[in-house]
C-alpha cells in the first residue's frame, strides 16, 4: 500500500494520461469561467458581500518592546559543552578499553577547546582550574559570519 502523503501515488498515470487529465481540467475551468461571465448579475451580488482581508501588523516593534522580548527567553536553559577532541575507532577497539587505556584524540595539546551551545560552536577557549574544578577561559568568540562560514563548509 502506498503512503497517503506520496504524490503522485505509485502506479500514477503516465505522461499521456496526465496530459489528458490536464486538458480535462483546462476545459472545466474554461466552462466555469464562461458560466461566471453569463451570470454577471449574481457575481456582482457576491462581490458586494466580499470584504478585504485584514492582517495583524507583524512589522518591527519599537525599541522598548524589543527589550521585553529578549527577557522572555533569558531563563531558558541550554546545554553548554566544552569539547576536548574527537576520534573514530572501531567497536572492537572500544570493547578492548580498560582502566588506564589511552584514547588518542584529533586535537593537539595546547589547541583551544571548542565551546558549543546546543551543539553549535560559539567560542573557543583554554582549560583552567578554579577552586579544584575545571573551567574554560574564553579566548575567541565566534562571530555570526564565521558561524555561517563554518556551517557552509561542514565544520
Amino acid at each position: 500500500m502506498s503512503d497517503p502523503a506520496e504524490f503522485p501515488p505509485e502506479g500514477a498515470a503516465g505522461g499521456d494520461e496526465q496530459d489528458a487529465m490536464a486538458a480535462e481540467w483546462e476545459a472545466a475551468l474554461a466552462q466555469q469561467t464562461s458560466s461566471t461571465d453569463s451570470s454577471a448579475g449574481s457575481a456582482s451580488q457576491v462581490s458586494d458581500q466580499m470584504m478585504p482581508a485584514s492582517f495583524a501588523n507583524f512589522g518591527p516593534s519599537n525599541a522598548a518592546g524589543a527589550g521585553n522580548d529578549i527577557n522572555m527567553i533569558l531563563d531558558i536553559p541550554v546545554q553548554l559543552t566544552v569539547e576536548l577532541g574527537r576520534t573514530r575507532i572501531p567497536i572492537k577497539n572500544i570493547l578492548q578499553l580498560a582502566q588506564g587505556s589511552v584514547v588518542e584524540l584529533d586535537a593537539m595539546a595546547g589547541e583551544p577547546m571548542d565551546v558549543l551551545v546546543n551543539g553549535f560552536l560559539i567560542a573557543q577557549g583554554e582549560v583552567v582550574v578554579v577552586n579544584d574544578k575545571f573551567g574554560i577561559r574564553l579566548t575567541d568568540i565566534v562571530t555570526p559570519s564565521e558561524r555561517m562560514r563554518r556551517l557552509s563548509r561542514g565544520n
